[in-house]
């Protein structure tokens, strides 16, 4: 994946992460399978890590971005990709189903068990393990949706996906992440994601709205940004503080990119979404998918009107 820190599974184990916490998937010699069922059961915790914690933590404090290559089969994205298709035919035909990010930009926010693979992904060794790492072991996932960056779409002002809380300004840590998975192979002329790493510390002097860092600094940004070339299959997690934008769709090829949006404790970014799920897909999910999602258990699900609108992306230099 090029330019992301492709974290790979430590050698010969990681040992010594200072967390006694039980984890179901971060630790030990369990194979995914990608349907949620990890080996087919709980797996107990050892003192193996499948992943170098250390690597993780330096990429996201580090750079701002991390990625997985191969985390997914083709199949399975393809699969992802077809269901992303239908929701998102479903939210431009209904008012507030989709909000613009840009021209020819939509966000879609979805409901997990609109998607096949919700818990293949939630559940994916690597995701569970980055999440415990560097948010802690009572993270929650709070949203899910997808980007469409259509034909025509234009750049992106750079910006961060919201304001920097005071834990990162004051505290200087990270309590919140976004996973990216894109259901096609993207190259240059479809727009790819570009990324500013390190500005997730950057103060938000004179940002618009805490969000939108002034021109003047546009070309620091430029002279540190790396653009993002994954695969079907790849996954990478950012935080998303890091100064970033959407770059010109020149191809006849949309670029869907899923989203999964995930807080550390105090975090409060779900008060900007309103994740659901039905009774009979809660009670189905497995134990520790449950304790770690922030959502309303519903008897029917309700239309998602979207709440995270982010002004400057709408009507702004997009």
């Amino acid at each position: 994946m090029e330019g992301f820190n492709n974290v790979q599974p430590a050698a010969g184990g990681q040992h010594g992460t200072g967390q006694e916490q039980e984890s179901m998937v971060a630790y030990g010699n369990a194979q995914n399978d990608n349907s949620g069922q990890i080996g087919g059961k709980d797996v107990a915790p050892t003192k193996e890590a499948l992943y170098d914690i250390a690597e993780i933590m330096g990429g996201l404090y580090g750079e701002g971005v991390i990625g997985l290559k191969g985390a997914f089969s083709r199949e399975w994205v393809q699969e992802l990709g077809e269901d992303l298709a239908g929701l998102y035919k479903d939210a431009l035909a209904r008012p507030g189903g989709a909000v613009g990010r840009g021209r020819n930009r939509h966000y879609v926010e979805i409901h997990p068990e609109g998607i096949r693979g919700f818990v293949g992904l939630a559940m994916h060794p690597w995701v569970v393990t980055v999440c415990e790492a560097v948010l802690g072991p009572q993270y929650k996932i709070v949203e899910i949706g997808f980007d469409v960056p259509n034909p025509g779409a234009l750049d992106q002002p750079w910006h961060r996906d919201f304001p920097a809380p005071d834990d990162t300004l004051t505290g200087r840590r990270l309590n919140s992440l976004a996973f990216n998975l894109t259901t096609v192979d993207v190259y240059e002329d479809m727009g790819p994601f570009e990324i500013a790493p390190g500005t997730q510390w950057d103060f938000p002097v004179g940002f618009d709205h805490g969000m939108f860092p002034p021109k003047s600094s546009y070309p620091r940004y430029e002279a540190r940004a790396q653009r993002k070339y994954p695969k079907m299959g790849d996954i990478s997690a950012r935080s998303a503080l890091t100064i970033h934008r959407g770059t010109a769709n020149h191809s006849n090829k949309s670029r869907p990119v899923l989203v999964l949006g995930v807080d550390a404790p105090g975090a409060n970014n779900h008060e900007r979404h309103d994740l659901q799920v039905t009774r009979p897909f809660y009670e189905a999910l497995p134990g520790y998918l449950r304790d770690h999602l922030t959502c309303r258990v519903v008897d029917k699900l309700e239309p998602i009107v979207q709440a995270h609108t982010i002004e400057g992306l709408m009507m702004g230099d997009a």
